[in-house]
């Protein structure tokens, strides 16, 4: 089921979420296909759970759009574990439409986690999925990509945003 993604000015998206402590469930692995559909249906790379309203520690990433199924990556309580390189690169968010700007990431990332049944793993990304993981991870913790902007782009957008808000287009 496709469901509906919270946009900015939404107090969820600013929220930390709280670790997924049941593993294996019924419910967290409709979460989890949901999130997916969800993010295909928006043409994004990455959803985290408080963007569609779920305040947990769940992410889903797939660079490759659904082009390729050993892409689909699920981050359940994911912490970052290495950092390496620098890279500059245009992001943006489902919560945030329409809305595009160049971002310092990390080149590499490498993360543990564990997947829907609870098993530890980790995945060193590279790239798109390095700046993907760092962002989706970012947005567990209530950190949007805007907090990585310089604060006169961010009072741009979010006066432009206010804008949206006023007429009714937000």
């Amino acid at each position: 089921m496709v469901l509906g993604i919270r946009k900015y000015g939404d107090a969820v998206l600013e929220t930390p979420c709280e670790k997924v402590a049941n593993f294996g469930s019924k419910e967290l692995k409709t979460l989890v296909f949901d999130m997916f559909e969800t993010m295909y249906a928006n043409k994004g790379v990455g959803l985290a759970a408080p963007q569609v309203g779920v305040l947990q520690q769940v992410t889903v990433i797939d660079t490759s759009a659904g082009e390729v199924e050993e892409e689909r990556l699920v981050l359940i309580n994911p912490e970052i574990v290495h950092l390496d390189g620098q890279q500059l690169g245009e992001e943006g968010c489902l919560s945030i439409p329409g809305f595009r700007e160049d971002v310092r990431r990390a080149m590499t990332a490498k993360v543990r986690a564990f997947d829907v049944d609870g098993n530890a793993f980790e995945v060193t990304g590279e790239e798109l999925l390095a700046r993907a993981m760092q962002h989706e991870i970012d947005h567990l913790h209530g950190i949007l990509f805007l907090k990585h902007l310089s604060p006169l782009k961010r009072d741009l957008i979010r006066r432009k945003i206010s804008k949206l808000v006023k007429a009714g287009e937000w």
